[in-house]
């Protein structure tokens, strides 16, 4: 195939990956591996959640990971600061009692001080003294983190001159913040899964959806290191990657 040929072939991959929504990779789940974290973010909070709580779930995404959890409407909200989200969830859930806040800032939880006896948080940014106000005395946070040393390694192989100013996210950063506004840190996991892609469509198709963390990549731009990626792609059957993952469960003091 040729270098133009591969182009478009590449163009379509970026085209297609526009209709993304809610939090869906199951279109390239055949062309792309995740090394299982040693720990269940859905068992954890089961661990934990019953049905009397009130619970809040921060930038929840299209819902899918909130409803595993089959948790009462009328116990349940949920934030979403993406707009096609928003919507989404707007008419998923119009018949049912979900409430559902459009919150772009997430230092602006639009919600009355100690209303929530336990805040979710999967893959979205916080802002702890916010939580905090919302949680009653003695209520739950359980929140997984992608660290600041996701990606690192296919962002340096993909983007000209790639930096990173900020590697603040982490465990001990967040655990640290967490012990002096009086949180009692309940439980706390840390890990760097590998991560594969096996075709250049699925690879194409992840890094145009995690822009943040590929800024400014088009297909156009950084074909030369597409190219680049796509030899290693045959010489070893995947292309390579590492994430960043990180879980903890913390207490609001009892007053």
């Amino acid at each position: 195939m040729t270098n133009e040929q591969l182009k478009k072939e590449w163009l379509k991959s970026q085209e297609r990956q526009k209709s993304f929504e809610g939090w869906d990779f199951s279109s390239i789940y055949e062309d792309f591996w995740q090394e299982e974290l040693s720990w269940s973010y859905e068992r954890i909070v089961n661990q934990y959640l019953t049905k009397d709580m009130s619970l809040l779930d921060m930038g929840t995404g299209g819902g899918e990971l909130l409803e595993s959890f089959q948790h009462p409407e009328s116990f349940t909200s949920v934030t979403e600061g993406w707009e096609t989200n928003y919507h989404l969830l707007l008419n998923k859930w119009s018949e049912n009692e979900i409430t559902i806040k459009f919150v772009k800032e997430d230092d602006q939880l639009d919600y009355l001080d100690n209303s929530f006896d336990i805040v979710l948080n999967s893959h979205e940014s916080f802002d702890l003294n916010e939580v905090k106000r919302v949680l009653k005395p003695g209520g739950i946070f359980i929140s997984q983190q992608v660290g600041d040393l996701n990606g690192v390694n296919l962002a340096s192989r993909l983007i000209p001159n790639f930096s990173k100013k900020d590697f603040s996210l982490h465990l001990s950063s967040v655990k640290k913040e967490l012990m002096l506004l009086g949180f009692e840190v309940l439980a706390e996991f840390e890990e760097y899964p590998a991560q594969k892609f096996f075709s250049m469509d699925a690879l194409i198709y992840y890094v145009r959806t995690i822009s943040w963390e590929f800024p400014d990549f088009e297909v156009n731009t950084h074909f030369d290191e597409l190219l680049f990626l796509l030899e290693e792609l045959k010489r070893q059957g995947f292309i390579y990657n590492q994430e960043h993952r990180f879980l903890f469960v913390a207490k609001k003091p009892n007053q």
